[in-house]
C-alpha cells in the first residue's frame, strides 16, 4: 500500500517540466493540506480534552465519522478533486487553476456569523495560533494568484 501511495504522490508532485498552471494548483493543494492538518490537530486537542487521548486509528475514524470533525470534510473533498485533476492525463489549464483558486478564496473567507464552514474557520482563527499561521500562508498564496473576475 505504501508503494502505491508513493507512486500516487510522485505523480502529483511538482517537477521542472510542469506548466505554471499545474505548479500553482500543486501549491494550492499543499497549502490546503497544511490548513487541513492544522485544523484536524486543533479538533483532536479539543476532542481529547473531553474524551481522553486517541491513537492514529481512532483519529482517522473520528475524522471520517464524528460530527465534531464533519466541517473539515469540505477541505478533504476539495483536495481529492485537485488530486484527481493532477493525476488525470489531461493537462492542467490556467482556467482550471483560476477556478480552483476562486473556489478556495470563497471557501476560506472567515465569517463571524452563521454556522457554516466559514464560521467554524473564523472561530479556529480566533482560538488557535497555528491556524492563524496557516491562514496567513494561504492568504499569501491568494495574493500571488490574482482573482479571476469571470469566476466571481
Amino acid at each position: 500500500m505504501q508503494a502505491n501511495m508513493d507512486s500516487t504522490n510522485s505523480k502529483l508532485e511538482s517537477s521542472n517540466h510542469d506548466s505554471p498552471a499545474r505548479e500553482k494548483l500543486i501549491a494550492l493543494r499543499l497549502a490546503l493540506l497544511r490548513v487541513h492538518k492544522t485544523l484536524i490537530e486543533m479538533e483532536r486537542r479539543s476532542y481529547e480534552r473531553e474524551h481522553g487521548k486517541v491513537n492514529v486509528g481512532e483519529l482517522f475514524r473520528l475524522v471520517v465519522d464524528h460530527s465534531q470533525f464533519a466541517w473539515l470534510h469540505n477541505i478533504s473533498e476539495f483536495v481529492v478533486r485537485i488530486d484527481e485533476s493532477l493525476a488525470a492525463k489531461e493537462p492542467i489549464t490556467p482556467e482550471y487553476t483560476k477556478v480552483a483558486f476562486s473556489l478556495a478564496r470563497k471557501m476560506f473567507v472567515p465569517t463571524e456569523s452563521g454556522d457554516s464552514f466559514q464560521k467554524k474557520y473564523f472561530d479556529a482563527i480566533q482560538t488557535d495560533p497555528a491556524v492563524v499561521i496557516e491562514h496567513a500562508e494561504l492568504a499569501k498564496l491568494f495574493i500571488n494568484e490574482p482573482p479571476d473576475s469571470s469566476a466571481a
